[in-house]
């Protein structure tokens, strides 16, 4: 009974993973553009993002950026 339990759960495969590689790269790109905006920000924080429509730009990039790392977390989990 041991060993047909044994071969049950050895025959059994197991569940594959699914694909992480958008949220790697969602989840890089997001990074990469918190190290730019961070960067450009501290270099010149007077004049960044220079108008309200660069700011409404910086604003969307990084929402759509957010967004889609954790749309891609959450479907990949």
């Amino acid at each position: 009974m041991l060993l047909q339990a044994l071969v049950t759960f050895a025959v059994e495969a197991p569940e594959a993973e699914p694909n992480k590689t958008a949220f790697y790269i969602l989840g890089g790109l997001l990074a990469v553009w918190a190290v730019v905006v961070s960067f450009v920000g501290l270099r010149a924080p007077s004049t960044f993002p220079g108008s309200a429509g660069g700011r409404a730009g910086v604003m969307a990039i990084s929402t759509v950026l957010v967004l889609g790392a954790m749309a891609a977390a959450v479907l990949t989990a």
